[in-house]
C-alpha cells in the first residue's frame, strides 16, 4: 500500500487507450470532472487535475486491471471482457454502459451452411481470450484446442490455422468482409469502473464521490432525448 492520506495524495485513475478513451473522457466531463487535454495530447500518458486532486494515467486496456490491482492506480476503467479474462481481485462498483460490443463464436460461411454446433465434440479456436473461450466450451462439454493470437483473429480461418474464432464484434462488418458468420454470442460487454481494494479503505470518501458523479453522468445519458 502506498503511503499518504486521503487528503494529500492524488487519486490516480487508469484510463484505457483506444476507442473507449473518448467515451470515458466524455463521461468524466459530464460528471463535472475536468480531464484537461487528454484527447489533444496523444503522446502524454499522465494528466493532472490539481483542483480535484486527480491524476489520470493512459495505458493499454489490457493493463488497466494490473495497475489497479497492484495499487499503481486507485481506480480504472476496463472492459468486461478484460476483467472476465483476467479475473483479478478488484472491486467493480459501476457499469458505465460505454464501449458496447459482443464476444462471439464465428466460423466461415461455407462451413456454417453444413455445420451443427450441437454436434461439436472437439474444436480448434483462435482467440485473444483463452480463459473465457476454454470455460465457455468446457461448460458445454466440448473439448477445445486454443490458438492464442494477439490481433487479426479473422485471418485464422482464412489461412487454415483454425476453423473457428472467438472475438469481439460491434457491427459484424469485419466478420462479414472476411467471409465469417456468427455462431453464438458468449457475452455482451461494456466498460466498468474498477477500484483497488486497499484504496477503498484509505480513500473511501473520494472514491465514492467519483463513483457517484460518474453514476449520475451515466443516468443522465440514459434519459429521454
Amino acid at each position: 500500500m502506498r503511503k499518504g492520506s486521503e487528503s494529500t495524495r492524488p487519486l490516480t485513475i487508469a484510463l484505457p487507450k483506444g476507442r473507449i478513451l473518448k467515451e470515458a473522457v466524455a463521461l468524466f466531463e459530464e460528471a463535472g470532472i475536468d480531464t484537461g487535454s487528454i484527447l489533444k495530447e496523444s503522446r502524454r500518458l499522465i494528466f493532472e487535475n490539481r483542483d480535484e486532486g486527480i491524476r489520470f494515467m493512459i495505458v493499454r486496456g489490457q493493463d488497466v486491471p494490473t495497475y489497479v490491482e497492484y495499487g499503481a492506480a486507485d481506480m480504472g476503467i476496463a472492459g468486461k471482457d478484460v476483467l472476465t479474462e483476467q479475473a483479478r481481485d478488484l472491486y467493480e462498483p459501476l457499469d458505465l454502459g460505454i464501449g458496447y460490443c459482443r464476444m462471439v463464436v464465428a466460423e466461415p460461411g461455407e462451413l456454417r451452411n453444413k455445420d451443427n454446433p450441437q454436434h461439436w465434440t472437439h474444436i480448434r479456436v483462435a482467440t485473444k481470450y483463452p480463459n473465457i473461450t476454454t470455460r465457455h466450451f468446457l461448460e458445454k462439454g466440448i473439448q477445445v484446442e486454443i490458438i492464442k493470437l494477439y490481433g487479426s483473429i479473422e485471418l485464422a480461418p482464412l489461412l487454415g490455422l483454425s476453423e473457428r474464432i472467438v472475438d469481439l464484434v460491434q457491427t459484424g462488418e469485419t466478420l462479414k468482409s472476411n467471409g465469417l458468420v456468427e455462431v453464438e454470442t458468449i457475452m455482451e460487454i461494456t466498460s466498468r469502473v474498477v477500484c483497488n481494494r486497499a484504496s477503498l479503505k484509505t480513500m473511501p470518501k473520494r472514491i465514492k464521490d467519483i463513483i457517484d458523479r460518474l453514476s449520475g453522468a451515466v443516468s443522465a445519458g440514459k434519459g429521454p432525448e
